[in-house]
């Protein structure tokens, strides 16, 4: 490790030591989501803070927390030899300076690897691993775990070892009927976790009564259109499960997204609109701005 890496490993490990000097309880947190006992709405950095930090990585995640965003979303991706680590992408081509899948790669060979940032430009930060992302985050932000579904086992594994379990919300899937979630994945009786159910079909409805039973289960609904009639189940919805909605591009939320809050200054039209479906979560790309509107409504 030559002297420039050595120094920027230790700045960063030197961050994280004094980034927080009193760490909130997170589980209480989350707690108060579910029990509802707070009129407020919790913001999720959508691969942390991206614009300012290379997407899911630790830096993106320092920031989150210097921010003081309550959420960091993140994805995980399985090496070669079977080590979870924090990539999108089911290759590395788009977001460091090498090419291939993440699966070709041994942890020790990937994290040879440097990230790019938002602009393309080869960075000093490496490839976290998602037990690193986890200790760092430890009783200081809460964290969404996305893509891991095809390893639930393993993400499980890792949140328990670092006794993280109780601040992370992990995505299960996409439409996933809970039924067959429960008969297939061990899913531990503390765990947090979160279905992705596309509006737009059939049994969206069925798919999201059917995880009522489950008192730390999160709903997140995505339409392309605005104009879907289940739409105005939503708020019913939210009085009875917890509701996280995206913020992202249009096609997650019917054309209510950033940047038209941001670029257009039609907060009230893309942001606003949101809020009015009553959701407890809000994932985006702008967590500054969202967090900043959001106090200014009082929440």
């Amino acid at each position: 490790m030559n002297n420039r890496i050595k120094f920027f490993v230790l700045t960063i490990t030197l961050t994280t030591a004094t980034l927080i000097t009193s760490a909130q309880n997170q589980d209480i947190k989350l707690a108060a989501v579910f029990n509802r006992s707070q009129d407020k709405i919790l913001v999720a950095a959508h691969r942390g803070d991206w614009r300012n930090a290379p997407e899911n990585s630790l830096r993106a995640l320092l920031l989150c927390i210097e921010k003081g965003f309550d959420i960091m979303e993140l994805d995980v991706k399985m090496t070669k030899d079977s080590q979870m680590v924090v990539m999108h992408d089911n290759t590395i081509d788009r977001t460091t300076n090498a090419k291939g899948k993440v699966s070709d790669y041994t942890l020790l060979e990937i994290q040879k690897f440097r990230l790019k940032n938002g602009l393309g430009r080869v960075t000093l930060h490496p490839i976290p691993t998602l037990t690193e992302m986890m200790l760092v985050a430890k009783n200081k932000i809460l964290i969404n775990v996305d893509k891991g579904n095809d390893h639930l086992d393993r993400v499980f594994e890792i949140l328990e070892k670092t006794e993280t379990l109780s601040q992370a919300i992990v995505n299960v899937g996409d439409n996933v009927n809970y039924e067959k979630l429960i008969k297939e994945e061990k899913i531990p009786a503390k765990a947090y976790i979160m279905v992705v159910v596309n509006m737009n079909r059939v049994d969206a409805l069925s798919v999201i009564s059917g995880y009522q039973s489950n008192k730390r289960s999160i709903i997140q609904p995505i339409f392309d259109t605005d104009t879907l009639v289940g739409l105005k189940q939503i708020p019913i919805i939210a009085k009875q499960q917890v509701v996280w909605l995206n913020s992202l591009w249009p096609s997650l939320n019917g054309g209510h997204d950033d940047d038209r809050a941001v670029d257009l200054k039609e907060e009230k039209e893309s942001w606003g609109w949101l809020i009015d479906k009553k959701p407890l979560i809000i994932q985006t790309d702008r967590p500054s701005e969202l967090t900043l509107y959001l106090k200014k409504q009082g929440l």
